[in-house]
């Protein structure tokens, strides 16, 4: 089984795609590590919030199988690929990571590089990954979060529950 890690957003009806995913990646994967949820502002375009978090899973299916997988979900949730890349979507995941693969396989790049450039990716990960190493980087992602430019995006954790549980909590 491989360890992967995987970002979900969504910025339209929020609370119920991203607890569609996660009732979908359950589903499908059994046992989620799931972070926080976060809600920061639209990233290259005008729009409204989004929900972000990420969640661990592990599988047998390949780098390809998995993409397809996790755009059947997506697709599932009303997901338009029509439009520009930057815009509003009902339910986005991405594959961060593939246990320690470096390159790309099945037109996905990995590991994917938002991982760096955005809080509302690196922080739900060091939050769930804390002492895993990034492949390329060779430093944690509680190393890489504390030296992220924390003025750079803005975000918050929300209050979201799944399946009568608490997963996150608002913090200020």
């Amino acid at each position: 089984m491989t360890a992967i890690y995987l970002s979900l957003g969504s910025n339209i009806d929020r609370h119920k795609h991203i607890a569609a995913a996660l009732n979908a990646l359950s589903e499908v994967f059994g046992d989620l590590i799931v972070s926080s949820v976060y809600e920061s502002k639209s990233v290259g375009f005008n729009g409204s919030n989004f929900f972000n978090l990420v969640v661990g899973i592990k599988t047998d299916l390949s780098i390809g199988a998995l993409s397809e997988t996790l755009k059947k979900i997506e697709d599932a949730n009303g997901r338009l690929r029509s439009g520009p890349k930057f815009s509003p979507r009902t339910l986005d995941i991405d594959i961060l990571t593939y246990s320690n693969f470096v390159g790309v396989d099945s037109g996905v790049e990995l590991p994917r590089s938002e991982i760096t450039t955005n809080a509302f990716v690196l922080l739900p990960l060091a939050e769930i990954a804390a002492e895993v190493l990034h492949p390329q980087l060779q430093k944690t992602y509680a190393e890489l979060w504390a030296a992220y430019d924390k003025n750079s995006q803005s975000l918050w954790s929300i209050e979201f529950e799944w399946r009568g549980k608490e997963i996150s909590l608002a913090k200020h």
